[in-house]
């Protein structure tokens, strides 16, 4: 575990007092869990991005001419 030091503002700090607090929890865990969710909201977004890679390597050629008309896809829609 590593140590780090912040400076903030008089009213942040105290801000982030009363709202940890409030959690029940250390200002110390309440900004832990906030970096630590700095780095999941990083890796889901770089599993997004290599699904939708994947995803477009898979699309092998679109055509509009082979799209379906409108009939057709009342058509399916209705059965």
């Amino acid at each position: 575990m590593k140590n780090i030091t912040v400076s903030v503002p008089e009213d942040v700090y105290r801000n982030a007092r009363i709202r940890a607090a409030e959690l029940g929890k250390s200002l110390s865990a309440l900004v832990a869990e906030f970096l630590n969710s700095l780095s999941e909201r990083e890796a889901e977004f770089a599993r997004l991005e290599a699904k939708q890679r994947q995803v477009q390597r898979e699309i092998r050629r679109f055509r509009a001419r082979d799209r379906l008309g409108r009939d057709d896809i009342h058509d399916r829609a209705v059965h």
